[in-house]
């Protein structure tokens, strides 16, 4: 008998290069049959933006062909649908303990879908993806680097709004379980994205003429909110998700996955008018250890 880790494998190797067959084994990891019990999952909306982002932008295509599509976003598409491929299985009773502490994760989500609980199980398979696929995310663009950070540094925050909302927003803590809501939190940090991202693969070195044309919005946030709390932000998510070693692509507020982290300018543009209202407003709790919520 085959063991859960290899059939979610095989499930992965059947759609390895055929894009919307990666989209539909995720929706039917949401909504399908396991072994004659039909399965009903929240959150597939926010799963699926994260996968529909990556479409659109052509990061998904085959590795041959005349418009490949990213090595490493590929490797991070398939750790997500493996690990919940090998959750649902084991689930279901099938062989073989959890490969990975982000395989358990996601059978403590299915078994109590929880926002919290989603989270923890994304991004635990988001890390491990970003942490085993390192030698791939350094021979991606600069620009593509810039956004793989950004991105990791967004959906740690979209986790913390649910789980440490203290952490998150500080005084204003009360409301953001509903601002992280992964129907909303989810799907705007890929909204936001690909309103300043060309739908094309791979991106220039031009860095600063993304950061330059980003919408006020996502400037804020990512300035006068997510910035000034990174340090607890990575300690804590490092903690939630039984990740050490994500502690280690912060150096210094500078996010360093496969990023120099002596390159800080793009990461500390002058703060605007919104950033500074926004840190004043919502200032980080020095008082608060990263632990809590």
């Amino acid at each position: 008998m085959s063991s859960a880790a290899d059939f979610a494998e095989q499930q992965v190797a059947r759609v390895r290069d055929d894009p919307s067959g990666r989209l539909d084994l995720l929706r039917e990891l949401y909504e399908g049959d396991a072994g004659g019990a039909q399965v009903h999952l929240p959150f597939r909306r926010a799963a699926s933006a994260f996968m529909r982002w990556q479409l659109r932008r052509g990061l998904l295509r085959p590795e041959t062909g005349p418009s490949p599509g990213s090595p490493w976003w590929r490797a991070v598409n398939e750790r997500l649908l493996r690990d919940g491929w090998e959750a649902r299985v084991l689930l279901g009773g099938g062989g073989g303990p959890a490969s990975s502490i982000s395989v358990e994760l996601a059978v403590r989500f299915i078994a109590e879908p929880t926002a919290r609980n989603w989270y923890r199980a994304h991004n635990a398979s988001v890390v491990s993806a970003y942490l085993d696929n390192l030698d791939l995310a350094r021979t991606e663009t600069r620009t593509e680097r810039f956004f793989m950070n950004l991105v990791l540094m967004r959906v740690l925050y979209a986790h913390a709004l649910v789980s440490a909302p203290r952490l998150a927003l500080g005084r204003l803590a009360p409301v953001a379980p509903l601002l992280g809501d992964p129907r909303l939190g989810m799907t705007g940090v890929f909204l936001s994205l690909s309103r300043i991202l060309p739908d094309r693969y791979p991106l220039g070195d031009d860095v600063e003429t993304y950061v330059a044309v980003e919408h006020s919005f996502g400037r804020m946030l990512d300035v006068g909110v997510i910035s000034p709390r990174l340090k607890d932000l990575y300690e804590w998510s490092a903690h939630e998700l039984g990740q050490p070693r994500l502690a280690e692509l912060l150096l210094d507020r500078t996010p360093c996955y496969a990023w120099p982290p002596h390159d800080s300018s793009p990461w500390r543009p002058p703060l605007s008018l919104s950033a500074r209202i926004a840190l004043r407003a919502a200032p980080p709790l020095r008082d608060d250890p990263p632990s809590m919520s």
